[in-house]
């Protein structure tokens, strides 16, 4: 299994004291930023003259220990080695794909004309929770320009010490061909449990493997949400999610992502709730920022984009929920011009879909930014 976001909750306030690097990193230099987006002169928003300065800010140097930058030496991946390295800009069809390749194609939706990119809500997901599936399978959509299907729910059941997945013969049948049985059968999953306060957590472990076995034949990915809180190993306070990449499944929790919710940061049980002075319509408009942001950051992964060292980004590297939490939802113009490679959509369309996105569910600074660049870009006309 390969690993994709582990990070640890913060309540300390971060000074603005800056703190080393971690050992080996270099910051990008102006020429190597630039170098990294890989120049088209076709593409206004990759062409040498494309202003990023005003756009785009170098990524800021840790202030904290626990920072992303101060823990890990990430060397960046460029436009070209994204180019030559990521495997669905490959000739060759990927293993164990079960869909039809057609080699000549120049981006992954002409290479795999039926492939989608499939969420699979994992336990409950009602209004107590504010997060809407409906919202992030369109945020998504329009974010990466794939088709985003979302999949029948898998119940989960907690009782007596233990969570278990509620397999759905009928509707597993229906999307895998195998025989319909009536039989409900229940998979027991390796959690761990806390009386006082009472809270769980699921390891990741098993989950993969079920997503393993129920990934459709026309999947290029599949991604399982919960709101149940997670862990890879007894050592973690929870991870944000994980990834078998090679086999293109993934599961991600959202449990994290409330305002309402503070955490202690030795104890992995120890959260608390306060629902005073946010009201319920902010705490809906804040879970879904941070809810949208991880959900592309993530499938960006799968999709074969890095994390960027380059600008400030939304494919940046995380070390705790507060830098996660400030980091911006767009991408920088080394990561955006991956993606618009890798799925070939039309840059200035794609932020004209966000912007609507943004202005409907009130995410205003978002709203802001898009449409700053949207009436740079369009001087390019």
């Amino acid at each position: 299994f390969t690993e994709m976001s582990k990070i640890n909750e913060k309540t300390k306030v971060s000074s603005k004291r800056f703190l080393p690097y971690a050992r080996g990193f270099t910051p990008p230099t102006k020429r190597i930023q630039l170098s990294a987006i890989g120049n088209d002169k076709n593409l206004p928003e990759f062409s040498p003259g494309s202003d990023t300065d005003n756009f785009f800010s170098t990524v800021p140097q840790p202030t904290d220990i626990d920072d992303w930058l101060a823990q890990y030496c990430e060397e960046g991946q460029t436009y070209k080695e994204f180019c030559e390295e990521c495997p669905w800009l490959s000739s060759r069809k990927w293993a164990y794909m079960k869909q039809a390749f057609k080699p000549k194609g120049k981006n992954i939706l002409e290479k795999y004309p039926a492939g989608k990119i499939f969420l699979l809500p994992l336990g409950e997901f009602n209004s107590d929770h504010c997060v809407d599936f409906d919202q992030l399978q369109e945020f998504s959509q329009i974010y990466l320009g794939i088709d985003v299907v979302s999949l029948p729910g898998v119940k989960l059941e907690i009782k007596d010490r233990s969570v278990s997945w509620i397999e759905d013969n009928q509707s597993e049948a229906s999307s895998r061909a195998q025989r319909i049985s009536s039989r409900v059968k229940k998979h027991t999953l390796n959690a761990r449990f806390n009386t006082k306060p009472k809270h769980y957590q699921i390891c990741v472990d098993e989950v993969l493997l079920k997503l393993k076995q129920r990934i459709p034949d026309d999947a290029l990915c599949m991604i399982a949400l919960t709101m149940s809180d997670l862990y890879g190993d007894d050592r973690d306070l929870f991870v944000a999610g994980m990834a078998a990449g090679k086999h293109r499944v993934a599961i991600f929790s959202f449990a994290r992502y409330d305002p309402t919710l503070t955490f202690d940061i030795g104890d992995w049980y120890g959260i608390q709730q306060n629902l005073k002075g946010i009201d319920t319509e902010e705490r809906k408009k804040i879970i879904l920022q941070r809810s949208c942001k991880l959900l592309v950051h993530e499938i960006g992964h799968l999709l074969g984009i890095d994390h960027c060292i380059f600008y400030d980004c939304c494919m940046n590297g995380s070390g705790h929920l507060q830098e996660d939490f400030r980091q911006p939802i767009h991408l920088c113009p080394v990561d955006l011009h991956k993606l618009q490679t890798l799925v070939g959509f039309d840059v200035t369309e794609r932020y004209k879909k966000l912007l609507g996105f943004y202005q409907k569910h009130d995410m205003h600074s978002e709203a802001e930014w898009v449409k700053a660049r949207l009436e740079y870009l369009s001087a390019f006309k």
